[in-house]
Parts: C-alpha cells; sequence; structure tokens
C-alpha cells in the first residue's frame, strides 16, 4: 500500500490557531493515513497530506495560515463529492482517515466562545475495507486479506502459510493453509485488494515480491495481531460463540490469520463490526493451482495491458447481476477439481440450455435484482440509507418471484438449481412483503432528508405530513390576504435558515407595515428590503417546524426498527442472494453456449485431453464482432495410448503469425473453462482434471525486479519444471528465443526431456528450432505438429490448420514484408538466408560452426570405415562418450575436448 510520510507536525503552540491545533492533535494520532478534516461543507488537507492530495488529484494546492514561521498547504475536497476523490485515492493504495464534526457550532459555544467544534476520526478508510457502492466495481470482490506464516503445520516443510480473506462489502469469510510452493498461486486466485501482513515478514525480499504479485496494496501490521495463542479466543468472541467446534476444524495458522484480519477490521472499522459469515475452510487442492504468471499469459480476467475488455472473463460474462458477476470471476479465478462438482455445475447449465423459455424468463427478473449482500452489509455498518432498505426488498421480490419461475419444469431439477431454490424458499417473504409497503419507489439517498416512508405505512407520519403539507398552503394563504390587505403585491413571505418564515416587502413600500409596529414587527433591513414577522406568522412557524421534525424523527425510527429486522435476517437474505447469484450464473453460462455454439466437455479422472473442432473462445468473439473471417477450429490430442497411463506432448512447428501461440491458449483456457463448470468452445472435449496449469507463452521482461526478457522466461519455466506433475497442462512458446541459438536450442531441447521423462505432463511446446523434431524418434510419447501453409505467386498463405508433422521453414522474411518492413531490408535478408542456407547444405557434417543454421539437418552416424580405423587419442575419446546420454551442454563440452586433442596432435 501506498504509505503517507506524512510530516508529523510538533504538538500545537501559541503560534497556531486552536483550529490548527486539534488538526495536529488528531493527524499525531493517525500518522500513517491521509487525514480528511471535516470543516463545514469540505474536507480540508493539510501538510504534507496536502500536498500528497493535491498531486493525486489534480486539485489546486493553496495556504492556510502559518506553522513554526512557514505557510501550511491546503487542498480541500467538497463533503458531497467525496466518495469521487476517495476513490481515487484508495484506487492509488492510500488510506484516508475520515475526521467529521461531532458537534454542531451551537454545542461548540455552549462550553465556550473560543470552543473549537469537537471532531474525531470516525473511519479508516483502505482498499480492502470498501462498502459504499459507489467506491466498489459491482461485478468483482473487493478481498480484504490476511498473510501470516508459522512453523511447521499440517502441510510439508519447514513453514506453512495461513491465508484469510473477507469481502467486507458482502460478508463472506474464508480461510486456508498452504505452502511456500503453492502461496503466489493461491494469493492469485484470490487477486485481494489489500494483502496484511505482519511488518516483519514485508522486511522479506522474496515474501514480499510474492505479496507484490497478488496485485494488492500490501499493508503492515504489529505481529501482535497473529498471534496464534489468543486466535481461537478473539474469533469465538467476535461471533459471540463460547467454542468455534460448530465453525469447522481449523490450523492454527488459519486460526492466525483469521484474527489478524479481524484485529485489522476492529482497527479500521473503529469498533463497527462487520456482518461477517463464520469462516469456512477453502481447501487448496480443491482447486486447479494456476499461478500468477499463468493467469497473466492467459489474460483470464484481465488482459496484458490491464484492460478487463478482452479477457476470457469479460468474453463469457452473460451474467446480469453483480453478485452473478463476482460468483462467474471466483469460478473463473478457482476452476474445481472434483469431478463430481464439476458435472453438477455442467448438469445445471444443461439444464437452462433445455429450458429456454423458462431460463429468459428468470434472466428477464434478475436484471431487476438490486445487490441484497452489498446493501446488507452497508445496513449492519451502519451505513445504509433507504435505497439500501429498497434494495432488500426489491431483492427478496426477486427470490420469490425466481422460485415461483423455477418450479414448473417436466424434467428433473438438478442439484445445483435445486439448493438454489432451497436458499430462495428460506428467504424472509414477509419481511420482504413489508419492506415493499414502506418504502416510497424513489427515495433519497441519505435517511436525514426524511421523505421516503410510503404514504399509508404510519398513520401518525400521514398526519404529521398532511399537517405540514396543508401549513405551507396556509403560507400562501395568508401571504394573499396580507397583499390584498396592505396593497402590496410585491409583498412576499419567505424562508431562510436564520431568521425561519418572514414578511419581505420593498423599502420603498413598506410605510404601512411600519405603521403598525406592534402587529408587523421589524425583523431585518437590507438594501432594497425590509423583513417583518407576525404573532400568526410566528404561530403557524411553529406548527409547521414541528410536524417537519416530529415526522422526521418518526421516519427514522421506522428506519432503524426496519435494519434491524433486515440484521436480525441477516443470514436467510445473504443466503438468498447466494442462490440468485448461482441461478444467475448457470443461466448466464447456458445463455453463453446457445449463443457461442459451445458444447458440453467431459470430464473425468483420467489423464485424457480430446478435443475435437476447438476454438479460442476470446479471438472467434473478436473475429465475430468484427465481421470478418470465421476462427479456423483445430483438434488436440495429449491424452494417452490404449496402453498408456501417461499424457503426450505435442511439438508444434510453423510459420510465425500461423497461429501456433492462439492454438496453445485456446486449450489452455478450455481446460479451464470445463473445469470451472462452463461449456467449451469446442465439438466435443474429453478432459482428464487438470491439477495444475502452466503457461509460458509471450516476452516481457521485469525490469523493476532486475529481470530480462530472458530471464523471466527461465525464471518462469524453472518454476514449471519443478512443479509440474503427470496431471498437469504445460503451454510453452518459443522456450529459449531470448539467447543464441545454441544456447537456446540446448535449453528447450533439454527441456522438452524433463518435461517427457520426469514431469510427464500433458504438453504443447510450440518451437522455431525446428532441429528438436527429430526428437520425436526418441522420446515415444512426443509427436510432430504443424500449422500449414500455402506459398502462392510468392506469397505465403496461412491455412491456420494444426496438421501432423513438422515444418521446414518459419517464413520470417515474408511476415517481415507484411509487418512493412523496406524492401531493401527484405531483400538483403533474403540474399543472407539464402546463403546461410547454401552454407548448411555444403559443409562437411564434422565441422563445427558458430552458430547453429536455422534449419539444420541431423548428421549421419559415423561410418563402418571410420568405426575400424587404427586407435588413437580422438578414437579412444569418442569411445567414452555415449551420445543418447548426453545433455547438450555435454555434447559441447565433448566437442571442445576432442578439439583440443586435435590440437595437441598437430
Amino acid at each position: 500500500m501506498t504509505q503517507t510520510n506524512a510530516q508529523k507536525p510538533a504538538p500545537a503552540d501559541t503560534k497556531v490557531t486552536p483550529m490548527m491545533a486539534q488538526f495536529i492533535e488528531i493527524k499525531t494520532a493517525n500518522p500513517d493515513s491521509l487525514l480528511f478534516y471535516r470543516m463545514g461543507d469540505f474536507y480540508e488537507l493539510f501538510f504534507e497530506d496536502a500536498e500528497v492530495a493535491s498531486r493525486a488529484l489534480g486539485i489546486t494546492l493553496t495556504k492556510r495560515g502559518k506553522h513554526k514561521g512557514e505557510d501550511i498547504p491546503m487542498c480541500g475536497v467538497p463533503v458531497h463529492a467525496a466518495d469521487d476523490y476517495l476513490q481515487k485515492l484508495i484506487a492509488l493504495g492510500h488510506r484516508v482517515s475520515v475526521c467529521e464534526q461531532t458537534e454542531d457550532p451551537a454545542e461548540a459555544k455552549k462550553r465556550g466562545s473560543k470552543s473549537v467544534v469537537r471532531r474525531d476520526v470516525v473511519r479508516l478508510v483502505t482498499p480492502g475495507t470498501l462498502t459504499e457502492e459507489r467506491l466498489l466495481d459491482a461485478g468483482t470482490n473487493n478481498y480484504l486479506m490476511a498473510l501470516t506464516r508459522l512453523k511447521g503445520g499440517s502441510l510439508a516443510g519447514d513453514a506453512v502459510y495461513g491465508l484469510a480473506w473477507i469481502d467486507m462489502s458482502t460478508g463472506s469469510f474464508q480461510v486456508s493453509e498452504t505452502d511456500h510452493q503453492r502461496l503466489a498461486a493461491d494469493l492469485a486466485q484470490v487477486s485481494p485488494k489489500e494483502l496484511i501482513l505482519a511488518d516483519n515478514l514485508l522486511q522479506e525480499q522474496e515474501l514480499r515480491q510474492q505479496a507484490e504479485l497478488s496485485g494488492g496494496a500490501l499493508s503492515p501490521v504489529p505481529r501482535a495481531f497473529f498471534d496464534s495463542s489468543t486466535a481461537a479466543d478473539r474469533l469465538a468472541h467476535y461471533f459471540g460463540v463460547k467454542t468455534l467446534d460448530g465453525f469447522g476444524t481449523f490450523s492454527r495458522a488459519e486460526l492466525s490469520a483469521a484474527a489478524g484480519i479481524l484485529s485489522y477490521i476492529e482497527k479500521t472499522q473503529l469498533g463497527e463490526r462487520p456482518p461477517l459469515d463464520p469462516p469456512v475452510r477453502e481447501a487448496g487442492a480443491g482447486r486447479m493451482l494456476i499461478d500468477p504468471a499463468t493467469r497473466a499469459n492467459l489474460e483470464l480476467a484481465r488482459t496484458l495491458s490491464g484492460e478487463k475488455q478482452g479477457s476470457l472473463l469479460s468474453t463469457i460474462d452473460r451474467t446480469v447481476t453483480g453478485g452473478g458477476s463476482r460468483l462467474l470471476a471466483s469460478r473463473l479465478a478457482g476452476p474445481l477439481v472434483n469431478v463430481d462438482a464439476i458435472q453438477r455445475r455442467h448438469d445445471a447449465v444443461a439444464f437452462f440450455l433445455e429450458n429456454e423459455i423458462m431460463r429468459e424468463g428468470l434472466r428477464q427478473t434478475l436484471k431487476g435484482a438490486p445487490d441484497m449482500a452489498r446493501a446488507l452489509s452497508r445496513i449492519a455498518l451502519n451505513r445504509g440509507g433507504p435505497r439500501d432498505i429498497l434494495s432488500i426488498a426489491q431483492g427478496l421480490a426477486a427470490a420469490r418471484a425466481v422460485l415461483d419461475q423455477t418450479g414448473a419444469t417436466p424434467s428433473e431439477i438438478p442439484a445445483e438449481i435445486a439448493a438454489a431454490r432451497a436458499s430462495l424458499d428460506q428467504a424472509p417473504h414477509d419481511l420482504g412483503a413489508e419492506l415493499v409497503a414502506a418504502i416510497k419507489e424513489e427515495p433519497p439517498l441519505l435517511k436525514r432528508d426524511g421523505n421516503f416512508i410510503a404514504t399509508g405505512y404510519n398513520a401518525d407520519l400521514d398526519e404529521l405530513r398532511a399537517l405540514r403539507d396543508e401549513s405551507r398552503k396556509v403560507i400562501a394563504k395568508l401571504q394573499a390576504d396580507y397583499s390584498e390587505e396592505l396593497g402590496l403585491r410585491s409583498l412576499k413571505i419567505k424562508h431562510n435558515n436564520v431568521l425561519g418564515w418572514f414578511i419581505e416587502a420593498p423599502t420603498a413600500q413598506t410605510e404601512k407595515l411600519t405603521a403598525d409596529p406592534s402587529r408587523f414587527i421589524h425583523r431585518q433591513t437590507m438594501a432594497g428590503a425590509m423583513r417583518f414577522t407576525t404573532t400568526e406568522l410566528a404561530d403557524l412557524e411553529s406548527k409547521i417546524a414541528s410536524a417537519g421534525e416530529r415526522s422526521l424523527a418518526i421516519e427514522l425510527e421506522i428506519f432503524d426498527r426496519l435494519s434491524q429486522a433486515i440484521i436480525d435476517a441477516g443470514d436467510a437474505i445473504k443466503s438468498a442472494a447466494q442462490g440468485l447469484s448461482i441461478l444467475d450464473v448457470s443461466g448466464a453460462l447456458a445463455k453463453l453456449a446457445q449463443d457461442e455454439n459451445y458444447s458440453r466437455p467431459q470430464v473425468d479422472d483420467s489423464r485424457a485431453f480430446d478435443i475435437k473442432g476447438a476454438r479460442h473462445p476470446v479471438v472467434e468473439l473478436a473475429l465475430k464482432k468484427a465481421g470478418g473471417e470465421s476462427f479456423v477450429a483445430n483438434d488436440a490430442n495429449l491424452g494417452p495410448e490404449a496402453d498408456e497411463d501417461i499424457g503426450h506432448i505435442w511439438l508444434i512447428t510453423g510459420p510465425n503469425m500461423a497461429g501456433k501461440s492462439t492454438f496453445l491458449r485456446q486449450n489452455a483456457l478450455i481446460a479451464v473453462l470445463a473445469q470451472m463448470g462452463s461449456f467449451v468452445p469446442a465439438i466435443s472435449a474429453q478432459i482428464g482434471v487438470v491439477d495444475r496449469l502452466f503457461s509460458r507463452v509471450g516476452a516481457a521482461d521485469d525490469l523493476a525486479r532486475g529481470r530480462s526478457t530472458f530471464m523471466v522466461e527461465m525464471v518462469e519455466t524453472a518454476a514449471i519444471l519443478n512443479q509440474a506433475g503427470d496431471r498437469s497442462l504445460v503451454i510453452l512458446d518459443e522456450i529459449g528465443r531470448g539467447t543464441a541459438t545454441f544456447d537456446g536450442l540446448s535449453i528447450a531441447w533439454a527441456t522438452i526431456e524433463h518435461l517427457h521423462e520426469v514431469n510427464k505432463s500433458r504438453a504443447l511446446f510450440a518451437t522455431h528450432y525446428h532441429e528438436l523434431t527429430a526428437l520425436s524418434g526418441k522420446l515415444e510419447r512426443l509427436s510432430n505438429a504443424t500449422v500449414s501453409v500455402k506459398e502462392w505467386n510468392g506469397e505465403v498463405i496461412f491455412l491456420h490448420e494444426i496438421v501432423p508433422g513438422a515444418a521446414d521453414r518459419s517464413y520470417g522474411i515474408q511476415v517481415a514484408k507484411l509487418a512493412g518492413l523496406p524492401a531493401t531490408v527484405v531483400e538483403r535478408s533474403k540474399q543472407v538466408l539464402s546463403q546461410l542456407e547454401e552454407q548448411d547444405r555444403n559443409a562437411p557434417s564434422q565441422n563445427l560452426i558458430d552458430e547453429l543454421p536455422l534449419f539444420a539437418t541431423l548428421a549421419p552416424p559415423p561410418s563402418a570405415a571410420a568405426a575400424s580405423q587404427e586407435a588413437d587419442p580422438i578414437h579412444e575419446a569418442l569411445g567414452g562418450f555415449d551420445p543418447d546420454d548426453m545433455t547438450p551442454r555435454e555434447a559441447l563440452e565433448a566437442l571442445y575436448k576432442l578439439k583440443g586433442l586435435q590440437v595437441s596432435e598437430g
């Protein structure tokens, strides 16, 4: 998190005003956040806070007074627009302390003429503790996460990590335990907006780097927050229970993380307790493991440029509610590995695909369903307003309607949908009916504005409103009577907050009013007018004021009662909201399958990976929207043969721009879609559960961490080779391209061998090292495939079809020509390539060359005559080499040894 290194002003001295002395005192108590200091209709910032905020928000920096002889920097934002400015600051990683006036000026005056209005920090706003609708993205969970580390644990290794994460806007609360190897992937799956961890852990460079990969703002907290010896008691106290046994069994690391996150909530919410669900243990092993690099490469939730548009999530999202959109994103982030659970989701999608009329009626109803979960959280935190109560009312009405819509069906209702309907059936529908009757259809945002309770709901309120409204009519009549009596058409009865109701007339026409001072009592003289009151007007004003105050008091009393009823029914409301989200996602995925011609995948516990007619979901939709060419579908079969139990590797060669990278990515995306519970863009798909997905596609550096493009590529490849197993799916694109040809070819060669012999993973490996295709004769589970092209009149036509076999050219010069390289460069490239190829064909196979040619042929085996030659040192050395057991690096070293023997003999 961006820490606000605000200067800590010295204690108040005689050179500052009382107001500034108060600011300094409050700021000193809140040094690590920007202080929004309420002054009337503005939040003001001073000192370094003002400088930071003015730069971040692009607002004018001014000055106000002096401190220790220097001008005090100042800037401010209007209260009515504060949320917009808060959103910008939070997005930049700042923390903001909101300091409000806790009394009005009149109360301050009662304490003394020089008393400053009391102010206090009422809330600490951080990226992970937002609940306001205007500060949140409706389709994205706003997770706050805690990370802790303990020695030992239920997992293998010297240390175990505890994770806890909540969404304060919905109340969800989850915990898990992980190890060092899985940590980065688990953090990336949750993708928190804010990650808290003990300050000592944040000092460890490697752990800090892993934490930064989560994408959330980092917030260090005291180690005491994670005290595991008191963690269980703190959790029990928060939830008002004597024991946590009813919530399940948790490890020490999980309890430590959970207690840490509750401590942070209590600190930032200043005693307010959000209505959290009891913690649920998230089994990390129940999800497909996807590391941060793979998530980025595959652009699951965001593109490489950080945009949502163009990601897989934006492509498949057909949900119509905020809760449904969040659930879809959560499922995409953590695909399942349990076959039964995956099939239950597929059953729900198939049900809505078959029942289109029901589905479309359901979706139409859901479009009008507000976000009950977030409205409930705001109400429980005392941040709710009349519109939040209306959201609960409309949400419960939608739950009732959906329950009716999904009840009548000739086919059996799948378990997933039946469970969602059960949660809707248990919703507090009587409360929903009362809320609908109580709240107006278009209530104000704030309860203090009043006029949000519907007419007819409360008889006393209706009576007071009638008095208030009729009194205004009486004032209008009184104005007409005075005007007629005095013959002053310009006479008006007006109102302001200082004088209340008063009579106003132009100064030149007030003779008749001043002639009767006992009746028309003078109140104020203006530049061109005079103001008066009468006993009659004062009495009427008293009645009006009383009616308005009493009616607002009744409305606030009703609001509090309804809010408490909503909080009391919170669990059932949350459950209903979750049920609506599940139905929304199932219906949306069915809509997607129908619109884009997706099919139901067969997911099982085998090692199969047989996709027929596969398409890339994002590229296909982009082509469709552009109205251009249709997507060319391709097959992929990485599953074992009949007598095998281990998957295969495809080595894919072919031209640039022909579609190799697209082919790699589409198969990985299909695995993710299938296991998240979606249908897939293919004619058919049989997929043995993928437990880990690895992707090394694309090129990017990481200069901030001192890593070149090649270093990033090697680090990601190392992670794959060290972690992938026989249930993993690996896609690798052009490994070794970022260095010299010998080095790159050697690394690619060894990588393929390791995947085949050690990892035994299902894999797609694209390369321009055509020499590697010869490995198919050595590695029995390696097959060659290529992207077909045609040449026509010197031009290259890309067919985008994956076919068995190996390519002998990469057509790089043709692609360079299409890219617009100058004609002279293209022609010179052709000449150089021709010379290199000719040199390669004519060079003796036993000679060493400085760089391995792009399309080298395999050296022929030694002849029988050579084998029978008289022994010499070189032949003796050759007798000690076994090429089949040598790595490329060892082979190079052997060649240098032979070269040395040759020189010594010469």
